[in-house]
C-alpha cells in the first residue's frame, strides 16, 4: 500500500467517524424532544384529571369563572391561597392553586413553555394540524402545550432574533388534547 492510499483511507475513515458522530447527535436530539412529548401528554392529562376532580368549576365557559382556562407563556398567575398551607374555603380557590402548581411544573420540565388550556370545537388546522388559536365554542376543553425546539430551519427561527441560535419558539402546540 502506497503513502496516497494511506491517506485516502484515513480520510474516507475521518469521514465515515464524522457520520457516525452525526448520527449519534441526532439520535439524541430525538430522543430529547420525545421525552419533551411524553412530558407534555403527561402534564396534559394530569390537568385532565384535575379538571374532572373540580367539575363543577371546571364546566364553567368564562375564564373568569374557570381558573383553568389559561394562557401562559412564561409569567405564572399571582399566588393565591396556598391550599397546603391554608385552608382553600371554594373550589375556585382549588382550582386557582391547582392551575398554579400545574403551571410550575409544566415551567419546570419544558424549556420555553407555552399553555393555552380553553374551550375549542377546532383545535386543529384544515391540515389536521394543531393551532394556538381556541375558537371558544363547543363544550369541550383543550389543553395546548408547546415548547422551544432546536430546528436547523432557518424560516422557522425567523430575522427577529427570537430563536437565535437554532431555537424556534413553538409556532405550533407539540400537542393538544381534549
Amino acid at each position: 500500500m502506497t503513502m496516497i492510499e494511506s491517506m485516502v483511507a484515513i480520510v474516507v475513515l475521518c469521514f465515515g467517524m464524522l457520520g457516525v458522530v452525526g448520527l449519534q447527535a441526532a439520535a439524541l436530539q430525538s430522543n430529547k424532544e420525545a421525552r419533551y412529548q411524553a412530558a407534555a401528554v403527561r402534564l396534559a392529562r394530569e390537568l385532565g384529571e384535575l379538571m374532572r376532580g373540580n367539575k363543577d368549576i371546571a364546566i364553567e365557559p368564562a375564564a373568569t369563572d374557570n381558573p383553568y382556562l389559561v394562557e401562559f407563556t412564561g409569567t405564572l398567575p399571582a399566588a393565591g391561597t396556598d391550599c397546603f398551607v391554608g385552608a382553600c374555603t371554594t373550589t375556585k380557590e382549588v382550582a386557582a392553586f391547582q392551575i398554579r402548581d400545574w403551571l410550575s411544573r409544566v415551567d419546570a420540565e419544558l424549556p420555553g413553555a407555552r399553555v393555552s388550556v380553553c374551550i375549542d370545537d377546532a383545535p386543529f388546522d384544515a391540515g389536521g394540524l394543531p393551532q394556538w388559536t381556541c375558537s371558544d365554542a363547543g363544550g369541550t376543553a383543550v389543553v395546548k402545550i408547546g415548547w422551544t425546539q432546536l430546528t436547523t430551519d432557518r424560516a422557522a427561527v425567523g430575522s427577529s432574533g427570537e430563536g437565535s441560535g437554532g431555537m424556534a419558539r413553538a409556532l405550533r402546540p407539540g400537542i393538544a388534547l381534549a
